[in-house]
């Protein structure tokens, strides 16, 4: 049994995400184009999501620039206020991830997130119903490095006191994340639920050939179980 799981956040204990209608308010606040505004949160995600622009507002600030714009402090408040709105929007938890969570907890297995996100996600944490069930979140954005980094796995690792050989991972695939803990030792799971066909994801994990399951639960199972040896 592993002393610790390490969970990717979206896509593994959310459901699948997209960009929801609530997405177009930002850009209508900043006075652009819908379309060129998503481009550059698509083209600039890593760098956003290590914090390379400065806080959520320098980071709105930023978008404007690059986009052409030039807004007043109150718009571009209200185009940041915009944004965290339709993120929180998008985030739906699994259904089955409390408890699947709780049953892990009640276990004794220590628990983490280790997420590729933006200024959004830790604000949005704290309302969620798994945050209390966390021994440790890991964000990107206040790390300074993102997935497959060692770094960011061995943040977990620190905050959890284990090693990486005691620990799993479970992720949908994104930013390379299950080659990037298996480099390091961790035992690297697949979450291949039905609803991530249509999941918003950068850098897929193509070349992983590990485990997988179909389902948070069964994923969490799978890692409760002595790791197959390769033949």
């Amino acid at each position: 049994m592993p002393r610790a799981i390490l969970f990717d956040f979206y896509g593994t204990l959310t459901s699948a995400c997209t960009r929801g209608p609530a997405h177009e308010l930002a850009p209508r606040l900043l006075g652009c184009d819908p379309a060129a505004y998503f481009a550059v949160l698509n083209t600039s995600f890593y760098p956003r999501c290590r914090g390379a622009y400065g806080d959520a507002l320098d980071t709105m600030r930023w978008v404007a620039a690059e986009l052409g714009v030039r807004v007043t402090p109150a718009r571009l408040r209200a185009a940041q206020a915009a944004r965290l709105m339709a993120v929180r929007a998008d985030t739906r938890l699994r259904p089955e991830a409390v408890p699947t969570l709780w049953r892990l907890r009640r276990a004794g297995v220590r628990l983490a997130v280790v997420s590729d996100c933006a200024w959004e996600l830790p604000e949005i944490m704290r309302g969620l119903p798994v945050n209390r069930l966390l021994h440790a979140k890991v964000f990107s954005v206040q790390t300074g490095c993102s997935k497959p980094d060692p770094r960011i796995y061995l943040a977990a690792c620190d905050q959890l006191d284990v090693t990486p050989e005691e620990c799993a991972f479970i992720g949908d695939g994104g930013s390379r994340e299950l080659t990037g803990a298996q480099a390091l030792g961790i035992r690297a799971i697949r979450l291949a639920a039905p609803d991530l066909a249509d999941h918003l994801q950068f850098a897929a994990d193509d070349g992983f050939t590990g485990e997988s399951a179909p389902s948070l639960p069964a994923a969490a199972a799978l890692a409760m179980n002595p790791q197959p040896v390769a033949a």
